[in-house]
């Protein structure tokens, strides 16, 4: 059969008909046509599919691997806070003023990838070059723990040791940015501010008290930033600041002391406008300072405050009812009791009016006057004006107050004129603030307050009758008696000394002194409280060892440097000589 023969025969068997155009009009020349095209269509259709399928495994294959190394990367990177976490802000600290105190500066930390560290030895070698205190064996350990994918070598590098590092060019070796806190005063107000740990997280002082209110807890969760947060202002006068703790720290070096300290506060609002205790610390070295200067001794350390708890015996007899201004006591012979002897140490051994007892800082007439209010009263009235208790203020370094466990008459007698009671020096001037202010008692203060906010929340504890007799007292006490010593011309300074036996060995030493002052000026309408005490001193002015040597002095300087920065006018010409006269 020909070709054309079999063509012939296919067309005859598939009904192949055309129109007059010669083009196929149906029967098996068209599906056969449209069934290529469908079967076309297909194939692409699912080369597509596959296609999209094996982009999807892949996907899930990264995810799925990205996944895992998201949840074992705690266990072979390092465990410590993200860089925007090292870099969150501490707020400023600054005074009453503006005046700068504490502050955050950036600075860079020295890390090591130990899994990346090809020779430890070698890398230890040069970074000793630029780290000569850098510990080698420590270093050398962490170095060659190839399992380890992080480690600190070194915080808080100065700029030019990370550039003398970075030229060294040691594989594994990085630089993580943290902040530091500097404190551009200093030791000058370190027990006020305290602070703060490696980690830039408050230790002590007005740091940890920031870290308290909510600031350590946002940083722990991570809702801490890098921008700059509102300051904190202090109550503190810097100025004043400067002057209490030059005062204190000439005082321990001049007088040969073990300690010595100083607040000024202000008697209307509590606020403490400056504090010191030496020895002390640079808060920007905390390590570095002996362990002695990190106690706060104005509020963290509690002594017997000698005499100048006899302005409280007074206050406590005045508000009593039972002693008034005309009284007089005999105080010729001391007073034997439970095998102990009351003496005075300025015996005038005669019959002592109230203001001549107090003049004379005469154990045996104050005695009496405390025997006449009785042990109840005198142990209620000491607990009322807060001398008994926990001192309330923002600083976390605040010790109790110790007392005997049952008070006998004994107790009664010593506690009058300053032994058996320990207190802080801040809160015995807080209690001394109500004795001239009115008789309100306010809590102390690092923060600013004004007077209607104090107002609010002072306790009256004393009328306001018994705040004059006190003012009196400690006026004519300052003019005629032991106060001489702290007089500054033109300001007018009321004022008791106090000198205690220290307590050693369970016994009162005769040659070791605690030695207290408490000072208000100007004493004809009191603005500030200044309380100092001298510990342990060994010499003082004209060589002697007691309070109106050493601790006066101390208040002294104080005044006449701190009184015209505080806005205190100065006032000349006051005849003291007729003190006695309303009286």
């Amino acid at each position: 059969m020909s070709f054309l023969s079999r063509i012939m025969v296919l067309k005859s068997k598939a009904h192949f008909s055309t129109d007059g155009n010669n083009r196929p009009s149906g029967g098996f020349g068209n599906s056969t046509f449209e069934g290529v095209r469908k079967r076309k269509s297909n194939q692409a259709k699912s080369r597509v599919v596959l296609l999209v399928a094996s982009f999807a495994v892949v996907y899930c294959v990264i995810g799925g691997r990205l996944a895992q190394f998201a949840m074992t990367a705690p266990d072979t990177t390092s465990s410590i806070l993200p860089p925007d976490r090292l870099m969150a802000s501490r707020p400023d600290i600054v005074d009453r003023n503006g005046a700068l105190l504490a502050t955050d500066i950036r600075t860079v930390s020295l890390f090591a990838e130990p899994n990346k560290i090809i020779d430890p030895d070698e890398a230890v070698e040069e970074l000793r070059t630029v780290l000569p205190d850098l510990d080698t064996k420590g270093t050398y350990k962490k170095l060659a723990a190839k399992t380890s994918h992080f480690a600190w070598l070194r915080r808080q590098l100065t700029p030019k040791q990370q550039s003398q590092i970075l030229a060294l060019g040691i594989p594994g070796i990085g630089f993580r940015p943290e902040k530091r806190r500097f404190y551009p005063g200093g030791s000058t107000a370190s027990h006020i501010l305290g602070y703060v740990n490696i980690d830039n997280r408050g230790v002590a002082g007005m740091e940890k008290y920031i870290d308290d209110q909510g600031l350590a807890d946002l940083a722990a969760a991570g809702m801490t930033n890098t921008q700059p947060l509102q300051p904190v202002k202090l109550s503190i006068d810097l100025r004043v600041q400067d002057i209490v703790h030059d005062a204190v720290v000439n005082a321990v070096n001049n007088f040969q002391a073990k300690g010595a300290g100083a607040v000024v506060l202000d008697v209307h609002t509590g606020e403490v406008v400056a504090m010191a205790s030496a020895p002390d610390f640079d808060p920007n070295y905390p390590n570095e300072s002996a362990s002695e200067g990190w106690l706060n001794r104005m509020t963290n350390g509690t002594f017997e405050m000698g005499s100048t708890f006899k302005t409280f015996t007074m206050a406590m007899a005045f508000d009593s009812g039972k002693v008034t201004m005309r009284d007089a006591f005999d105080a010729t012979n001391p007073i034997r009791i439970g095998g102990f002897t009351i003496k005075d140490f300025h015996g005038q051994r005669r019959v002592l009016t109230v203001p001549e007892i107090f003049q004379y800082s005469s154990n045996i007439g104050t005695a009496k006057i405390a025997d006449l209010v009785g042990i109840e009263g005198h142990k209620e009235f000491l607990t009322r004006i807060g001398l008994l208790s926990k001192m309330h203020t923002e600083l976390p370094e605040v010790k109790m107050p110790s007392q005997p466990r049952v008070w006998k008459k004994i107790n009664s007698i010593t506690i009058s004129f300053g032994h058996g009671v320990s207190t802080t020096p801040l809160q015995t001037a807080v209690a001394g603030a109500a004795l001239v202010n009115g008789g309100k008692l306010i809590d102390p203060t690092f923060l600013p307050r004004n007077r209607s906010d104090a107002d609010e929340i002072a306790k009256t504890v004393i009328k306001k009758s018994t705040s004059d007799n006190v003012r009196f007292l400690l006026d004519f006490n300052g003019s005629k008696g032991s106060g001489r010593a702290a007089r500054v011309p033109g300001y007018d300074v009321g004022s008791k000394t106090g000198t205690a036996d220290k307590v050693v060995h369970g016994r009162y030493s005769n040659t070791l002194n605690f030695n207290t002052f408490l000072a208000a000026f100007p004493i004809d309408n009191p603005q500030y409280i200044i309380m100092t005490f001298c510990d342990e001193p060994k010499t003082g002015e004209h060589g002697g060892t007691i309070s109106a040597y050493t601790a006066a002095p101390i208040a002294r300087d104080i005044i006449a440097r701190a009184a015209p920065i505080l806005g205190i006018q100065p006032s000349f010409g006051k005849d003291n000589s007729a003190l006695l006269v309303s009286y």
